[in-house]
């Protein structure tokens, strides 16, 4: 596995190595202290499986950078790191493409869960992020998400919290397989392929989100 860290602090870059290697013990791990390094380095890269970007680092012009990196590497999954998590920043960078957003106060063993979950073609979104006590009946008309039942749009709402079909079939009492049933509806109603391009879906198309932080 190939792995890109750029953060402007060495201290976070070699601080992540050791998680990182949990991962595969074998990783390449390039690192970069900037943005214009990082891009450089993906570019030259012959494999990439994984991008990891502080979102404040020099060059990276708010989520400019990942737009870009995305535009160079469309099938790697980009996922921002941040200090900060705020509910306008988690959304846009989500418009952007990334397939996750993680504070840097996250501890080890969460981290290696939150990439292993990116790297399963999910979207890790910061725990807690979304209340699921908000009312979602309102969204505007056109909304994709119009046509989707209650217990769709409920169960969607676990799925950007970031919860598994077993944690969802727990919250709801219902068996994993009947999670999986409604799960394939609503790919199939709103357009998309996979959980991850749901949540984009979602989030970019009214979601109501209101969240305490």
């Amino acid at each position: 596995m190939h792995i890109l860290v750029a953060d402007d602090h060495n201290l976070v870059r070699d601080g992540l190595r050791p998680f990182l290697y949990e991962l595969d013990q074998n990783a390449v791990i390039l690192d970069a202290a900037n943005f214009d390094d990082a891009f450089a380095a993906a570019n030259a890269a012959d494999v990439l499986d994984l991008v990891l970007l502080d979102l404040r680092m020099p060059g990276m012009n708010g989520l400019q950078g990942v737009v870009r990196m995305r535009q160079a590497h469309p099938t790697v999954p980009v996922v921002i790191l941040s200090g900060h998590v705020e509910r306008a920043e988690v959304m846009a960078a989500v418009r952007a493409g990334v397939a996750g957003y993680i504070s840097k106060t996250i501890s080890g063993a969460a981290l290696i869960d939150a990439l292993k979950q990116v790297l399963n073609g999910e979207t890790y979104l910061p725990t807690g992020l979304f209340s699921k006590n908000n009312p979602i009946e309102s969204l505007p008309p056109a909304s994709p998400l119009a046509s989707l039942s209650i217990r769709e749009r409920e169960i969607l709402g676990h799925l950007i919290e970031g919860e598994t079909n077993k944690e969802i079939a727990r919250q709801l009492d219902l068996q994993e397989i009947t999670i999986k049933i409604h799960l394939r509806n609503v790919y199939r109603k709103i357009g998309a392929v996979n959980r991850a391009q749901a949540v984009r879906i979602a989030l970019s198309s009214g979601w109501p989100i209101p969240m305490s932080l």
